[in-house]
């Protein structure tokens, strides 16, 4: 049996290195970086700034506890230069395990020919001319992922308007910033900015931040935010963007910079925002435009390839797609389990993993973290539930880090009052959010429980070390 791998992030190296563990001889096709999106253009290197933006606001407050004449500053290009070598110190270690005897990793682009063979091209180094190679496989898994995403309106293409990507090759920081999206994206960048100094304005379409998130962490979190300083603004809609040039305050007279205005309107009034950079982070889409889908019959629509929640399979059996590339959950945990699941299929194995319980995280600060249901998705699927909720400044360890914002909601099915059947068991644990110190480590106890689909009385006998902040979990369900 042979597999061919479409893209080298966490969904298809992750799967090679499982496949080839398993004695699977597997191709494994990428056009760039191994590591994909997540750790060349996302999550590596923007946590490396929100380490950054940490200590910042570590120095800031320092003298509450005890540390008093401080001196520094603050070299934005060797905050850049060490997210750098992060990515390249994890990019490397990669490289070095798909290096197995059973991986062929072979550069460059790739589409399909037919059903069972794939044509990549490539551009050799120090060279100009194209090289075209066919490869052919009993399976192909597609794990191409995904890119930025932006609005159709005027100004979009201007030089200044940044994507996720770009925004991380930034050689100052700019004085104000615009984020045009109040998603996972749109608040990270919100977040570190502020921190390192930045004036930040969001702008979300949508009733509230995070629109996929339970609502009484968004509004929450968003209160949290505006206490930092950032601006936020939901029900917006971003209607254009303009550049224009004024005198650098900053700099010798007579030298120009671009500032752009991003009008909008809300609530039917029609407003703008100026911003020395402005950042689009409206979600991202499938990157499907040059895998030749349509001509070999492979399902797909707006949203990504269309496959089968269980297997991954698409229309076509042998041929699987995992990660952004379909559309269903735009995380690189979700890409690396739903390849395990793709694999386990193709070999016939059976596995327990349950795709629906996919925990979430935004590293703000405070961080937010969500597992399960929401209260939304309950309601919606005629659920009856109790919501059971604990709060940070009542914890005792995040009193101890002067970390006390924050909030614990824990979701568990009820008894219905008619009594009346409900689609689930009276006790079971549906789901948790959270924001606060950590709060993307927390969640992980709660998506332990619902994926063993724990009830509540078996959460409360869980004893917790004392003082920790997964007490507010103990809280919660004690409430």
């Amino acid at each position: 049996m042979k597999i061919i791998i479409i893209g080298a992030g966490p969904g298809g190296y992750e799967t090679a290195l499982l496949a080839a563990k398993r004695g699977v001889e597997v191709m494994l096709v990428e056009a760039g970086h191994v590591g994909g999106t997540c750790l060349n253009e996302g999550c590596i290197p923007t946590k490396a700034f929100c380490k950054n933006a940490e200590v910042l606001d570590g120095l800031r407050e320092a003298e509450a506890f005890g540390v008093t004449g401080l001196t520094y500053g603050f070299d934005f290009k060797a905050v850049a230069a060490r997210k750098n070598a992060v990515v390249e110190q994890l990019r490397g270690g990669v490289e070095g395990l798909l290096g197995h005897k059973l991986i062929t990793l072979v550069r460059g682009k790739a589409s399909f020919k037919d059903a069972h063979t794939v044509v990549v091209t490539s551009s050799p180094v120090m060279s100009s001319e194209v090289e075209t190679s066919e490869y052919t496989a009993d399976y192909i898994i597609i794990a191409t992922g995904s890119v930025s995403a932006s609005l159709p309106i005027p100004g979009a293409d201007l030089p200044g308007i940044l994507t996720s990507r770009e925004i991380l090759d930034l050689e100052e920081v700019p004085q104000r910033l615009c984020v045009i999206g109040g998603g996972v994206i749109g608040l990270e960048f919100a977040s570190v900015f502020r921190s390192f100094g930045s004036e930040v304005t969001v702008l979300e379409y949508f009733k509230e931040i995070l629109p996929r998130f339970d609502s009484d962490l968004s509004k929450r979190l968003k209160q949290s935010l505006g206490k930092r300083g950032i601006e936020i603004s939901t029900q917006t809609q971003v209607t254009a963007i303009e550049e224009r040039t004024t005198c650098h305050v900053e700099r010798p007279e007579g030298v120009e910079k671009s500032v752009y205005k991003v009008s909008f309107s809300r609530k039917g009034k029609e407003e703008s925002v100026e911003a020395d950079k402005v950042l689009m982070a409206v979600g991202r889409k499938a990157n499907v435009d040059s895998l030749n889908l349509a001509d070999v019959g492979i399902e797909f629509t707006p949203r990504g390839i269309v496959v089968d929640d269980k297997t991954m399979q698409t229309n076509i059996p042998h041929i699987y797609a995992v990660g952004d590339i379909n559309g269903k959950m735009m995380l690189a945990h979700a890409a690396t389990f739903q390849g395990i699941v793709a694999l386990d299929h193709i070999m016939g194995v059976e596995n327990g993993i349950d795709l629906s319980v996919m925990p979430a995280a935004v590293f703000t600060s405070p961080e937010a973290a969500s597992v399960g249901m929401t209260e939304e998705d309950c309601k919606a699927a005629g659920v009856p539930v109790k919501s059971l909720k604990s709060f940070f400044r009542a914890n005792g360890k995040a009193v101890t880090m002067g970390e006390t914002d924050g909030f614990c909601k824990v979701i568990v099915a009820a008894e219905p009052k008619d009594g009346g059947e409900t689609p689930s068991e009276p006790g079971r644990i549906l789901g948790c959010h959270l924001y606060g110190p950590h709060a993307s480590d927390i969640v992980q106890e709660a998506c332990a429980l619902i994926t063993q689909k724990a009830t509540l009385a078996q959460f409360e006998n869980i004893i917790h070390t004392h003082p920790t902040l997964t007490e507010v979990l103990q809280s919660a369900v004690h409430n």
